[in-house]
């Protein structure tokens, strides 16, 4: 009986010694992108892979800009809707950020019931919640440049891990830059560059408060939930919120 466990133990062993050589094979080599911007990321395949299961050729508009060329009013504001505490946090953020973020959700949820903009069953499209702690910019990042969209705790903890990497091999700014020139911002829309001159036909270093607060409004999910054309009144309240955030937010220095 000894020998059996032991062979069954030996055996979990080898096994997890063999997961762990295969993570670190194809663990992404995130020190690369101090100086190196990413050619793809996994949602932009992804994203890819569904238009020709569908049979339509893939739509991809993007133009690279480094971040002195990305308007400080779009910075703070996808921070604002996104990652308030971004610029102080690790790269992960459990503590409630401003209570006048719940105040606005409240309010929001006031004008939806008042506009009628709910489903039958009642539901209220509240806004997606200032309280970022379970995604910040980086965990935003870590996601959409190498993970799939499955729920399983062994892609969270890659998450984990890639985040902490990020957070530790590049800066602040650095970590901004990708993140906002590789986010979806419409059908074949990715980085702020591409949705500026999709949405407002002008430069991202030219960008509004009000305008950037409105792309930022889209983030979450430029496709359905907040796209504009289908869903104009709810990015418009979001737009809103964001919009009174956008002074009050921090902008990391390094």
């Amino acid at each position: 009986m000894w020998k059996i466990i032991k062979t069954i133990v030996l055996g979990l062993i080898v096994l997890v010694c063999l997961w762990v050589v295969y993570e670190v094979v194809v663990f992404p080599r995130v020190a690369d992108l101090r100086t190196r911007d990413p050619e793809t990321t996994t949602l932009i395949e992804a994203r890819a892979d569904e238009e020709r299961r569908e049979g339509r050729e893939p739509k991809r508009v993007q133009q690279w800009v480094p971040l002195e060329r990305i308007s400080p009013n779009l910075q703070r504001a996808v921070l604002a809707g996104e990652d308030s505490n971004f610029a102080t946090h690790s790269g992960f953020d459990y503590q409630a950020i401003q209570r006048a973020w719940e105040e606005a959700q409240r309010e929001a949820a006031k004008e939806a019931k008042e506009e009628g903009d709910s489903d039958p069953s009642g539901w209220i499209p509240a806004m997606p919640s200032f309280k970022r702690g379970a995604s910040t910019i980086t965990q935003q990042l870590a996601k959409n440049l190498f993970l799939s969209t499955e729920r399983t705790f062994l892609r969270k903890g890659r998450e984990a891990l890639i985040t902490y990497f990020l957070e530790r091999s590049l800066s602040k700014r650095r970590i901004l830059e990708i993140y906002l020139n590789v986010i979806e911002w419409g059908d074949g829309v990715y980085g702020a560059e591409a949705a500026a001159r999709t949405y407002f036909g002008k430069p991202a270093a030219n960008l509004t408060p009000r305008e950037a607060a409105f792309l930022a409004a889209m983030i979450p999910n430029p496709r359905t939930v907040f796209n504009p054309k289908a869903n104009p009144r709810r990015v418009a309240r979001r737009q809103r919120i964001i919009q009174r955030g956008i002074p009050h937010v921090k902008l990391p220095a390094t």
